[in-house]
Formats: structure tokens, sequence, C-alpha cells
């Protein structure tokens, strides 16, 4: 072997552990995601996977460059607020927050660490961002809808039940985006002559017991609208709501492929996957006071004819002709 090409092979075998060595002081970044259901609830799992499907995509691995730690929040208040502190402590880069439950307690614990979240009604009535084009502060992300889109679910429900004169609203009245729901389906409730009686989501017992004094007056119908305690009691809800015989609408798909009549509502797994890129922009450098919440951009309206017909509804063909996907 010439002298030249063994110093120029001593050299190039003496560079390599120095590249390797060199690539393994980069830092791994950290991400934190706090979910509030369970992680038996099959569609958290299903967002979560969406979420991290969109890492992916973007060139991030778990524990290969980056290292995440997931917190499922069950609807519990107490170790909702319990794994907000847990999460922050560990300091990471960046937070994926599912929900408005998720996301103040976060807020209360850090106002540096940066958060995204998803599915999140009122961002700025909740007081998570100064606005939706200019966040301001630590937090960003995806709201769940404007509030008229609940003005809908009444539309639909009095085009698959005509002859519902009262609706119950089930809803969460301790957080600001269940008093905005009830108050647009209240603005147009009149022209579709109907009467709103609220139903409070708190436990199980007490929305087992509104549903049963409210089903014993003819033409009823629900609407449930959104929020974190409707998410837990899911099966409880449809699972009544059949018993009585209401024709009801739900504001979200997996209410109406677990047996429910009717929903109408975004996509969620598209927003998760649309916050991985959030994520991907902060990690990159980005602030959230920076980044523009976002609203939906993809809805869907699906029909479960099984339930119709159980109902002894006849769904109008024009409903069926605008649905996204119809159960049968």
């Amino acid at each position: 072997m010439r002298r030249r090409e063994f110093i120029t092979l001593v050299s190039g075998a003496a560079a390599w552990p120095l590249a390797v060595s060199a690539q393994q002081r980069e830092p791994v970044r950290r991400i934190g995601i706090f979910n509030s259901l369970s992680a038996e609830n099959a569609e958290a799992q299903a967002r979560n996977t969406a979420f991290l499907q969109g890492l992916q995509e973007l060139g991030w691995t778990d524990r290969r460059n980056v290292w995440i730690n997931t917190r499922w929040g069950r609807g519990d208040a107490e170790m909702i607020r319990k794994y907000a502190a847990e999460l922050v402590a560990l300091a990471p880069d960046v937070i994926m927050a599912s929900g408005t439950v998720t996301v103040a307690p976060l807020l209360q614990a850090t106002r540096t660490v940066p958060i995204v979240f998803a599915i999140v009604p009122d961002p700025v009535g909740s007081g998570f961002v100064e606005s939706l084009a200019r966040p301001g502060g630590n937090a960003t992300g995806f709201t769940t809808f404007e509030f008229g889109i609940a003005a809908k679910w009444l539309e639909i429900l009095k085009q698959v039940a005509p002859s519902v004169t009262r609706a119950a609203v089930i809803r969460d009245a301790a957080m600001a985006a269940g008093i905005g729901q009830f108050a647009a389906i209240q603005s147009v409730a009149p022209s579709f002559g109907v009467d709103l009686i609220p139903v409070n989501v708190r436990i199980g017992d007490e929305i087992e017991r509104a549903l049963a004094a409210f089903a014993r007056s003819p033409n009823s119908g629900v609407i449930v609208t959104g929020s974190a305690l409707a998410a837990v009691h899911r099966d409880l809800l449809i699972a009544r709501v059949a018993h009585h015989r209401l024709p009801a609408v739900y504001y979200e798909r997996n209410y109406a492929v677990a047996g429910g009549l009717i929903s109408y509502g975004p996509d969620f797994l598209d927003q998760y996957r649309r916050a991985a890129s959030y994520v991907d922009r902060i990690l990159k450098g980005e602030k959230p006071a920076d980044l523009p919440v976002q609203a939906p951009t993809k809805y869907e309206l699906v029909i479960n004819l099984k339930t119709a017909k159980a109902l002894g509804l006849e769904v109008p063909p024009t409903l069926l002709a605008r649905a996204d996907e119809v159960i049968e």
C-alpha cells in the first residue's frame, strides 16, 4: 500500500468515531403527551396514534431522536392536576395536550414550557390564548369547532326527527365551552319550535336520573355537546338514550359508530395529525405565541341506519346524500 493511501485510510478511520460521537452528543428532544381520557379508551388511543404517526412522518421517532412521556388523565380532575405537575417537572421541550381539562392545569403549572393543544372549544374564552391569530403566550393549537356548529346539531335533529319539540342539551356547564354551545343552540331554538332543557354532565347517576325524567314527555330528543365529561360517559349516554328511545345528535363520529343515531363534527384524528406539525415547528425553534390557533378543516356527518330503524325513524334522502359515512 502506498504511503499516501495508508494515511488517507487511517485518517478516515479516525474521523468515523468522531462523527459518530458528535452525532451521539446531539440532544435528544423531549415531548410530553397529556391525554384527558384513559389508556383503555379506543378513541383516545387512535388519536394518540395519529399524533405519533404525524411526528414520524416529520422525522421524529420515539427513543431515536425524541423521548416521549405520556400521561392519561382518565377524566379524573385530581389525577389530571397531578399529572400536569409531573409533566412540567420533567422539563419537556413541548407538551401535546388534549382538551380544556388538561390545558388549564398545565398553564397553572407553567407559563414557559410550550403547549400544543387539540380539541379545545374556546381557547380565548378559557384564557389560554390572547387571540386566535396571535396566541401571545406559551400555548397554541387547534379548536374543536366554532360555537355556531351547535346550532347545526338542532337543525339535524329536526331533520331526522321532525316531531321533536323538546330537546335535552347535555353539556358541561362548568366550562365556558359548555355555556357557549348551549347559547348557540338556544339562539335558533325558537325558529325550529323546540324548547331546550339543559342537562349538566357531572356523574353517571345524575345523567341517568335527568334523562329518565326528561323522557317521560313525548316528542323529545337529545343533543350531546362536546366536553371531556361527555367523552368519559359516552357509553352510558348512548345506552340510556337508546333505553328511553330518544333520537339524539352527537358532536363526534365515535358516538354514531358506537350506536348513537347521528353525529356531526370535526375529524379529531386530523387535528392530532396537524398538531404534530406544530410540535415539529416548535422543536425547530418557532414560538407558540407566533403560531395561530387553527380551526378544523374537515367535518364529518355520520348516520347509523341500524339505530334509526330501531327508533322507527326514516332518515330523509337529502340527509343521507350529505353523509360522509352511513352505518347499516
